[in-house]
Order: structure tokens, then C-alpha cells, then sequence
């Protein structure tokens, strides 16, 4: 979400996927903060129309082929 909005107006949505395989799991983890998003706009969309989704990406990942990554940001 928008780090531009004061704390009691935005909501930070955070996923942790673990797997066993070599395979990489961002696409699961990205899937499931965009529909935990859209559960929260689903609810909150009598409030307010003027919300917003964005910010959504990885920060930080270990194993696979690639190994251990983290954000720069």
C-alpha cells in the first residue's frame, strides 16, 4: 500500500510461503496478498470508493536456484 498515507488510513498486507522443493513460490505468496487486498476492498467499499491496491512485491526470498535475495527498498 502507499507509504504516502497516514498509518490509521492505509492497511499493510504481508505473506510467508514456504515450500520443499527447488521451485520458487513468489507467484503464491504475490497471489495470496492480492486477494487478502481484494478481501479488504470487498469489505471496506461501502465506506469509501476512493481506495486504492499498489505496493504489492517481493521483499525478500531464499532458496531455490537463485538463493537468498532481499529488496532493495
Amino acid at each position: 500500500m502507499s507509504d504516502d498515507l497516514p498509518l490509521g488510513h492505509r492497511v499493510d498486507i504481508e505473506a510467508h510461503v514456504r515450500c520443499k522443493g527447488e521451485t520458487g513460490v513468489e507467484m503464491e505468496a504475490l497471489a495470496a496478498v492480492s486477494a487478502a487486498a481484494l478481501t479488504v476492498f470487498d469489505m471496506c467499499k461501502a465506506v469509501s470508493k476512493d481506495m486504492r491496491i499498489g505496493g504489492i512485491r517481493v521483499v525478500e526470498k531464499s532458496g531455490g536456484k537463485s538463493g537468498r535475495w532481499t529488496s532493495d527498498e
